[in-house]
């Protein structure tokens, strides 16, 4: 028999790509009728590398082709730059699949599967006369925002001006209302409306919606999308995660065998992880700030610093400072009288801090992927979101699923690159003592449901249901 032939065209940021790739992995392990072809785009303006798809075990049921780079013109403005990269690259991508198809050896095209932002892409899947699901790198209750917000814009006549004025918000998969602040900044700023509203809606034009998060996790929000009449009719979902890797390979990693040799000597669930994800940096007063409160505290942590990118640059991330440069922005003295107690370091083997024994809190900036992994490895979280999406899942891991403390809920970093506030030393010390409490209600949840996500993609899980709802689904195109 043919097998069924899947095109991933996947977002190409690191916190994209790689739980793309862990998806298409654990598809094919799953189903031996599968083949996948994974697109990889190289963003315009980034010094990315394909570091991502180099520990992928390319076999004959998984491939990975990388497109070849499209350039933009220089000044184009920020909210249009996805849209025109797009554009630019869907010439590759129709070139790729057509190729694909012409293969000796190649099985039946059945289906794309998009990033959440490249909806556009449907129209390809169109012209090839297959259906197109979209991979959503966030959570369930966090889509029913998205698609929730397009509907009162669309249905309402809501706009951004009008939202904003609003203190809070009823939406669907949310059991408690959502304060405003919470909701990312490109729905509530004029100049992204155009940008949400076509992300937005392209994500109501999918076949379906593969969501990396699982039932036993966010229930009241997978319920919704069967039960709340202000979505139905929308494109069926598929909460089939947590799509993480939980033993990723650092080796020949700077430092990383060093910051675990170090784990290894902490007494158990004693060190607390301050990381902000691939894009998060702060300014020399904050990280004074950061610096006091872990000071204060005593307690014993781990810190990645990154430098922020040069201002006026777009799309470059973050870097890290040399040992110079720390003294420069830390408080002076402040590496000599805490080297008993902790590190500062640059990039961090994230996985491989919050699976270690001895890693007892999490300060993070609620990115997804970062909340499954600390779920996973049953480390609880002190929120300090920064961007996109992050408000939202802060806002729902304290308010409705109570697994999480609070350091902020609505700290925000505008496009621009400036936050709206300054956050205190004694505001962030108190949340670095509340997540490493021990015997607190917030950990013990985090514990339970760290078992419940090592469970559902085994036989008899919900996420492993709709995985075999999903392989169904495609293998049926043939």
């Amino acid at each position: 028999m043919k097998k069924a032939e899947v095109v991933f065209i996947p977002f190409p940021g690191p916190s994209h790509l790689d739980s793309t790739l862990e998806f298409a992995k654990l598809l094919t392990n799953c189903d031996n009728r599968l083949r996948i072809t994974v697109l990889v785009m190289k963003l315009p303006y980034t010094t990315q590398s394909d570091v991502n798809t180099k520990s992928l075990p390319t076999s004959d049921s998984l491939d990975i082709i990388n497109l070849p780079e499209v350039s933009l013109p220089p000044n184009i403005e920020p909210n249009s730059r996805m849209m025109a990269f797009l554009e630019a690259q869907k010439p590759n991508v129709k070139q790729a699949v057509s190729n694909l198809t012409t293969r000796e050896q190649h099985g039946t095209l059945t289906s794309f599967v998009v990033d959440m932002f490249f909806t556009n892409m449907i129209d390809i899947g169109k012209e090839f006369s297959v259906p197109t699901l979209v991979f959503f790198t966030s959570g369930v209750a966090s889509l029913g925002s998205n698609l929730h917000i397009h509907t009162i814009r669309e249905r309402d006549n809501v706009d951004s001006t009008q939202l904003q004025q609003q203190t809070e918000l009823a939406i669907p998969t949310f059991a408690n209302s959502v304060p405003i602040y919470s909701l990312p900044s490109s729905m509530l700023n004029k100049e992204w409306e155009s940008f949400f509203m076509n992300y937005a809606g392209g994500l109501k034009k999918a076949n379906g919606i593969i969501v990396n998060s699982f039932e036993e996790l966010e229930s009241h929000a997978v319920q919704s999308f069967f039960s709340h009449p202000d979505l139905a009719g929308l494109p069926v979902i598929y909460p089939a995660g947590p799509i993480i890797n939980p033993e990723p390979n650092t080796k020949g990693t700077v430092g990383s065998d060093d910051i675990i040799k170090w784990l290894d000597d902490q007494p158990l669930s004693s060190v607390v992880f301050l990381c902000f994800g691939t894009r998060g940096t702060f300014d020399e007063d904050q990280i004074k700030e950061i610096a006091r409160a872990i000071e204060d505290s005593g307690v014993h942590f781990i810190w990645s610093l990154r430098k922020p990118k040069p201002k006026g640059v777009a799309m470059v991330a973050p870097s890290d400072y040399s040992l110079t440069e720390l003294g420069l922005v830390l408080p002076e003295g402040f590496l000599d009288r805490t080297a008993g107690n902790g590190r500062v370091i640059g990039w961090a083997p994230q996985t491989q801090i919050l699976a270690h024994p001895a890693t007892g809190g999490f300060v993070s900036h609620c990115g997804w992927n970062s909340i499954l992994e600390s779920i996973y490895f049953g480390v609880p979280i002190a929120t300090w979101p920064l961007f996109a999406e992050q408000q939202t899942n802060a806002f729902q891991l304290v308010c409705e699923l109570k697994m999480a403390v609070e350091i902020v809920l609505d700290y925000r970093v505008e496009y621009n690159g400036e936050p709206n506030y300054l956050v205190t030393a004694d505001k962030i010390e108190r949340g670095i003592r509340n997540v490493l409490e021990k015997d607190g209600e917030v950990r013990k949840k985090v514990k339970e449901m760290s078992e419940k996500s090592r469970k559902t993609l085994l036989e008899g899980g919900s996420s492993y249901s709709h995985l075999g709802r999903l392989i169904d689904f495609i293998v049926n195109q043939i």
